[in-house]
């Protein structure tokens, strides 16, 4: 069973990759990839014109950025990145609150979120792996977001259990007082 989720997570991943890719090449701002150590990430999969900054709790991971998702990270300002791409990192936090109340400082107002997380999915690394999500808790996580997508990889032959979730968010613009 595991085998046979882990290739319908990396398939959904591969084209919310993709997907990602394609939606970030409309925003002429800043990108930010989240713990891309893994995989081959975002980068190959757009042109070299558009920067792809990094950020990851490992030093040696060789990201732009070393710090933690779950506290302020003082090198990157407020609004910094129209276009934030975290997928299965979130389950890997400590405190996955303050890890979206990061991800919600980072990003630009009217900027957009690609986050993805397992949830019938055994526990992997790099550990710890602390957390399941379902919809209902995500849709808490984000509740300073607007949620465009949410969408279900539905466990074959198991209705409501989830292998997988994938969300597009969009950060509101404030409204003026006046």
């Amino acid at each position: 069973m595991d085998q046979a989720h882990l290739a319908l997570i990396r398939k959904q991943a591969a084209a919310f990759w993709q997907r990602a890719a394609e939606t970030c090449l409309s925003f002429p701002g800043r990108i930010l990839e989240i713990a891309p150590q893994e995989h081959g990430g975002l980068r190959p999969l757009l042109p070299p014109r558009l920067k792809v900054e990094t950020l990851d709790i490992d030093p040696l991971a060789g990201a732009t950025h070393t710090g933690d998702l779950c506290r302020r990270n003082e090198a990157i300002e407020d609004g910094a990145f129209d276009c934030i791409v975290c997928t299965e990192v979130l389950e890997h936090t400590l405190q996955p609150f303050d890890a979206m109340a990061e991800l919600h400082r980072m990003l630009a107002e009217g900027g957009l979120l690609f986050l993805s997380v397992p949830f019938n999915f055994r526990i992997h690394g790099p550990l710890p792996d602390c957390w399941r999500f379902t919809e209902h808790g995500l849709r808490v996580l984000l509740a300073d977001f607007r949620i465009l997508e949410l969408e279900a990889l539905e466990t074959p032959d198991r209705p409501l259990m989830p292998v997988h979730y994938t969300v597009l968010a969009r950060k509101p613009e404030r409204r003026s007082h006046g």
